[in-house]
């Protein structure tokens, strides 16, 4: 048996005394694992007389030992007894012991109790979307550039032009490291470059070399180069040109969309694509704006250890998407001149909000007495499978099936508070 108590900030204390039979057979177990590591002289290892063997090993290394054996069980035991779900690694105290009784505290920080506010019958407003002329014509003009014609021009660079440029810049006349390209191509008015740096090069003709003053912004991330003024000396080799196609029935139907044979026809379909996707963030705006007062109207005192082991978590997928632009963690650490606990430290409001997201939408789920059935888990395994064009067995084996369960369990609890809502 073991006694559980609640402190502060969901650390809770478990104690348990280990005592009698049981008590006995674990130093005595204690005593013959240490004993096969006794060596003694005449005697092969571990195979001398218990009574010499005893002699070695003192009563308090035996029964620290037996506690190291016990330890594991007694607190599962006492987890299960009292349904304690831990989310750190618990600390052991040692608070007496002696060859006829011991007595320990776990001390363990737990998932934490939700005081749940108002979440049904509260506003959700998706406000209405509408696709602007200038909207569509922009979308257009994408397409066209797409599908544009890129040619070599020997007249002068005007705003649009790809230019094709050897480049070094210098402070205090003394080139600087990174200020050099060769054969970069740069789309004048892309605002790649520093501020001021494309717009001195229109009127440029290949061939042509020129010196161009600018200043770093202020915000730059080298100290060195912060708001300095610097002098890049750019040469010129070739200038190119987009031709656009011309924006008729033809270029409609070039492009090949379904449903799509008139420019009419195309402005129709931009139009529709736009709305969508307006309507789409504007739903998902007006679910952020829920959820966030659904659990601004509930009460959590969260763990330290679950906030920090969400912002670990916020970092790794951070590191992720990076890495899948090439761009590695030290790199971005290093060109933002930060430290990863800089990092962390502005990760760590959102990791709270999102834990507490979390445990408020776990509380409404058994609050309702949400369940998920097999038949709703089959469902979602084939929905993976196909999404990511991999063998179902093959994703059973990648995700666990009670986490899929979980996930599943607080999205029918979002959808509640979605469908309750008033429209």
């Amino acid at each position: 048996m073991s006694n559980w108590t609640l402190k502060e900030k969901s650390t809770g204390e478990l104690q348990v005394t280990l005592s009698g039979e049981k008590w006995k057979n674990a130093q005595e177990s204690a005593f013959k694992k240490l004993a096969k590591e006794v060596e003694i002289d005449g005697f092969r290892k571990g195979q001398a007389p218990k009574a010499l063997i005893k002699k070695r090993i003192s009563d308090a290394l035996v029964q620290n030992e037996a506690v190291n054996d016990v330890a594991n069980e007694l607190l599962q035991d006492g987890i299960k007894e009292h349904d304690l779900w831990p989310v750190a690694r618990p600390e052991l105290k040692v608070n007496s012991i002696s060859g006829d009784e011991v007595d320990l505290t776990f001390i363990i920080t737990v998932k934490p109790e939700v005081t749940l506010g108002e979440y049904k019958g509260l506003k959700y407003e998706v406000e209405d979307v509408v696709a602007s002329d200038d909207e569509i014509k922009s979308e257009i003009e994408k397409l066209r550039t797409q599908y544009s014609e890129v040619s070599t021009k020997n007249d002068a660079a005007v705003e649009g032009d790809t230019v094709v440029i050897d480049f070094e810049g210098f402070k205090d006349g003394v080139a600087f490291e990174g200020g050099k390209g060769s054969n970069y191509e740069l789309k004048l008015g892309s605002n790649t470059f520093i501020p001021g740096f494309e717009s001195q090069l229109i009127g440029i003709k290949a061939g042509e070399s020129k010196d161009i003053d600018v200043t770093f912004p202020e915000e730059y991330h080298s100290e060195e180069l912060k708001g300095a003024p610097v002098t890049f000396k750019v040469t010129v080799h070739e200038i190119r040109e987009n031709k656009l196609p011309e924006l008729n029935d033809d270029f409609a139907q070039d492009l090949n969309i379904p449903e799509v044979e008139t420019l009419e026809d195309l402005n129709k379909k931009i139009k529709s694509q736009i709305e969508t996707q307006k309507k789409s963030k504007n739903e998902n705006l007006a679910t952020e704006k829920l959820i966030n007062e659904v659990v601004d109207n509930a009460t959590v005192d969260i763990p330290q250890q679950m906030i920090d082991d969400e912002t670990n978590q916020m970092i790794q997928e951070f590191a992720q998407n990076l890495q899948m632009q090439n761009f590695g963690f030290d790199q971005f650490l290093k060109a933002t001149n930060q430290t990863i606990e800089d990092v962390k430290t502005q990760m760590a409001t959102d990791a709270e909000h999102r834990v507490k997201m979390r445990l408020v939408l776990e509380a409404i789920a058994k609050n309702e007495d949400i369940q998920v059935n097999d038949e709703e888990l089959d469902a979602e395994f084939q929905e993976i499978s196909s999404q990511y064009q991999m063998e179902i067995e093959k994703v059973k084996s990648l995700v666990p099936a009670e986490s899929l369960r979980y996930d599943l369990k607080v999205r029918k609890a979002l959808d509640l508070v979605k469908e309750s809502a008033v429209k």
